[in-house]
């Protein structure tokens, strides 16, 4: 018996209006053994066996299914990158993917080393349809499916379970009669609706078809378990993945599949999750096309193994062309936010993450030289980035992008990578909220280029101190002079000369002659280009501001760098 605790102090949800009493949670819909379960001690260290459903599930849920162009140009994509079996169609179902069959026959377009899978249901003239589409592939798996779970059985079909069996039987010696002796030909065994089916009639099934078609070690025969429709957390299909994995019979002859699809937004939990219960191959789409809410996500699932430092065993190095490739075949777009090929996922706006992001690139950048390695090959631990997005094909060019939320790390890391202006630390929160202030206005996105001219018009644009002509010089150890023509305003022109430590403190002395009270507080330089860029930070008058300017030395640099806070504090 279930008893509901009572709310706790701290949360004020109040009951929902919604009629969620209409639906039974899964333990009153299937039983699931869950006994000395071990799946969440396992670690996975190998990808398993990765199959594509795009051509036929996939295919299924366009709004305008594929022709052949757009079929065999998803095929060879799916092949390039390194599936090894690749469910091809339906041929039963329609002309164009009979046709489509047809032409990888004819065409000779299958590698050796791949095996195309065919889909047909329990039915013996939709099964010799499927046989006719195959002939000549020198390998095919034939994957016959049927519903098996008590509302389908009821609703759907109309039978009862040993009913259900005997389709099943007959189907499946049906094949095995067409396959005859031909050792290219494999099968494959879907109880579709397996999460909702009874535990004890998907062995029933399974074993049965073992046994039936003789599977082998040399000849496995496949069991596809799928989460039709989802009912339950991804640790229940775990579950009954683990029953399935140890207790179907002839196991060392059995390629044990799961397919799940995404109906509580779960899939990919569900097939990794399956992986650690014993699933030895996956069945998903690219991207996660599918019926309602898709099939599972494979580029996901193989990223997400790539992540973990495991082999994928598929090639996702150029994810940009692998999207452009399926939104062409499919007609629907990759969200933004996918987990590793949207627009946006290697791009941050936040100030944090932004400047988390330039810290650990530069981190990343300076261990790997420590150790005598490429930047791409070294290992990568950056914050908020699971992965190099060059690994994908990425560049670094929108890692990092500024609007309103922006900080002061991104906008510093733009104008060092863009441009080579490497802000001091200190500089950075004032030239920060300059940049604040036009995203507040314009309320859009400011890219690199214009992040650069508008440094250039806050700290690089004349100002009304002026130095028509001066000279520096070490008069002595340790003694400077500098000797300018000074303009403070449009009537103000004079002569001074200052002395101090360093040719800069000498040029504050000398504003102080033409009436400026000038102390430099930080200063800072590198090359760029042809020349130098220098910053310094000046108090004048009581008045704090920072500075900056470009010239082919460092003094010359410096001393316009020095002009420039002297003006900005002046407004």
């Amino acid at each position: 018996m279930t008893t509901t605790a009572p709310q706790p102090l701290w949360n004020p949800q109040r009951p929902s209006p919604m009629p969620y009493h209409r639906y039974r949670p899964f333990q009153e819909r299937v039983n699931v053994h869950a006994t000395d379960r071990s799946w969440p001690s396992v670690r996975i260290e190998r990808a398993p066996l990765w199959v594509p459903v795009d051509l036929r599930d996939g295919n299924q849920s366009l709004a305008e299914p594929m022709d052949t162009p757009r079929k065999r140009r998803l095929f060879d994509l799916l092949v390039s990158v390194g599936f090894k079996e690749i469910e091809v169609g339906y041929p039963s179902a329609s002309r164009t993917d009979f046709d489509f069959v047809r032409h990888l026959v004819t065409a000779d377009a299958v590698p050796d080393d791949v095996t195309p899978v065919v889909f047909t249901p329990a039915r013996r003239e939709l099964i010799d349809r499927t046989f006719e589409a195959i002939e000549g592939l020198p390998r095919a798996v034939v994957h016959l499916y049927m519903a098996t779970s008590p509302v389908w059985r009821q609703v759907v079909l109309g039978r009862d379970r040993e009913q259900v069996w005997h389709a099943v039987r007959e189907a499946a010696e049906h094949m095995a009669r067409l396959a005859g002796d031909t050792a290219g030909v494999r099968f494959q065994f879907s109880p579709e609706t397996f999460n909702l089916t009874e535990p004890d009639f998907v062995l029933q099934l399974c074993d049965g078809l073992t046994e039936l078609w003789d599977a082998s070690p040399d000849r496995p025969v496949t069991h596809n378990l799928p989460a039709t429709v989802e009912i339950a957390t991804p640790n229940v299909y775990a579950d009954q993945i683990e029953y399935a994995h140890r207790n179907l019979s002839r196991r060392d002859a059995v390629i044990l599949s799961v397919h799940p699809h995404n109906d509580r937004g779960t899939g990919v939990a569900c097939a990794e999750l399956a992986v650690l219960a014993g699933a030895q191959r996956v069945e998903g789409c690219l991207f996660g096309n599918g019926e309602r809410t898709g099939n599972v996500d494979l580029v996901t699932l193989a990223l997400n193994l790539h992540a973990q430092g495991v082999d994928p065993m598929v090639d996702f190095r150029d994810i940009d062309a692998v999207r452009e490739t399926v939104e062409h075949c499919n007609r629907l777009p990759v969200h933004p936010r996918h987990p590793y090929a949207g627009d946006l996922v290697y791009t941050a706006f936040s100030g944090t993450h932004q400047d988390a992001i330039s810290k650990g690139l530069a981190h990343h950048a300076r261990q790997a030289a420590e150790r005598g390695l490429a930047k791409e090959s070294a290992p990568w631990s950056v914050p908020y980035l699971p992965i190099d997005p060059a690994d994908v094909g990425r560049s670094y060019e929108a890692v990092i992008r500024v609007n309103s939320q922006s900080g002061k790390g991104g906008m510093a890391y733009l104008l060092r990578t863009h441009h080579g202006i490497d802000l001091p630390a200190r500089m950075r929160p004032e030239f920060s909220r300059v940049v604040q202030e036009v995203t507040d206005d314009g309320g859009r996105e400011v890219a690199p280029k214009e992040l650069y001219d508008l440094f250039r018009e806050v700290y690089l644009a004349d100002g009304e101190v002026r130095l028509h002509a001066w000279s520096a010089q070490e008069v002595e150890p340790g003694v400077h002079s500098f000797v300018a023509t000074v303009q403070t305003d449009e009537d103000r022109t004079g002569d001074y000369e200052g002395t101090g430590g360093g040719p800069l403190t000498a040029l504050a002395d000398a504003l102080t002659g033409a009436g400026l009270t000038v102390q430099i507080l930080d200063h800072a330089d590198h090359p760029t280009g042809d020349g130098v860029t220098a910053y310094a930070e000046c108090r004048v008058d009581g008045v704090t501001a920072w500075g900056a300017g470009e010239g082919p030395s460092a003094l010359i640099a410096s001393v316009r760098a020095v002009l420039s806070a002297v003006n900005r504090a002046l407004r």
